[in-house]
């Protein structure tokens, strides 16, 4: 499909502009974001203010090529599976689902025919992610239904997401609230940050989990969900996660990666009305860096 801005369009956003051809502001939203909307050309970010006499071009049709077998993770663990959920361990390194950058060896294609549900054919099932290199557990869907009420409960805050953390420094108090809106940085568009021109809600709750000499084990759970939460708020109060490449110091205790884990996912089971509390241990990397920040072996 190719468009023309006209003048009377020139000055809005281009999600905003392509919500009428495209049916809504979300459909237009996930084609810009998968990089099959071009503007003059040029992949531009759905905030994007669009100008008279711009060619806006909309591929529709999905052209990113099938995983090849040695494209597909085959290391990550199911924690939890039923007929109607799976909760997965995922390890670092591993894209949740396809995006610009990343068309292959993503989660969402090692789970082909066990995940369903949502509006996003890209990824289906898929209820929360997590960053490439953050492991840990996230929950997964089976069918639309049970992926709308795991939707309406993560929105309703009644999934519990619990991560751990070694961050830099030590927090002034055993535990603590950030509630501080993030959105993507002024200057550093890469980043989030609080210091931005679009700021949306963001809570995270924290407490010690173990003290180290230079750094601090955290216990972390998330009230909000947004991009980089826990990596933006960590960083805004000073303590960055250690490791961190984007938002603190890279390679510290020999860390490839940030040191942040999904350790706990709990809730109550949208069919059967069961509770479902499922942990993972920290990976063996992380242990290794905190064998390094502590000195000694905690046990």
């Amino acid at each position: 499909m190719d468009l023309q801005i006209t003048p009377e369009q020139a000055g809005e956003r281009l999600d905003s502009v392509l919500a009428g051809p495209l049916g809504s502001r979300s459909r237009a939203q996930r084609l810009i974001d998968a990089g099959q909307v071009l503007v003059d050309g040029v992949a531009v970010p759905k905030r994007h203010r669009v100008r008279a006499g711009q060619q806006v071009t909309i591929d529709e049709h999905d052209g990113r090529p099938g995983p090849a077998p040695d494209d597909v993770p085959a290391d990550f663990r199911i924690a939890y599976e039923d007929a109607h959920l799976l909760i997965v361990d995922k390890p670092a390194g591993v894209v949740v689902h396809p995006a610009r950058g990343h068309a292959t060896g993503t989660l969402v294609q090692a789970l082909a025919g066990r995940a369903a549900g949502g509006e996003a054919p890209e990824r289906p099932g898929i209820v929360h992610r997590l960053d490439r290199d953050t492991s840990g557990l996230l929950v997964v869907a089976r069918d639309e239904e049970v992926h709308r009420l795991l939707k309406e409960a993560l929105q309703r805050r009644e999934i519990t997401r619990e991560y751990l953390a070694l961050v830099e420094g030590r927090p002034p108090s055993r535990s603590g609230t950030i509630d501080a809106p993030i959105g993507r940085d002024r200057r550093e568009r890469t980043v989030m940050s609080t210091d931005t021109d679009d700021p949306r809600d963001a809570v995270t709750h924290f407490e010690i989990e173990r003290a180290l000499p230079e750094t601090t084990l955290l216990r972390i759970r998330l009230e909000t969900g947004r991009t980089h939460q826990i990596r933006a708020h960590m960083k805004a109060i000073g303590h960055p996660v250690a490791g961190d490449p984007a938002y603190g110091t890279a390679g510290r205790y020999g860390l490839q990666r940030q040191f942040l884990h999904a350790a706990r996912l709990a809730f109550t089971h949208p069919v059967t009305g069961e509770p479902i509390d499922v942990t993972s241990p920290l990976p063996a990397d992380l242990e290794a860096a905190l064998l390094l920040a502590g000195g000694a072996d905690p046990a």
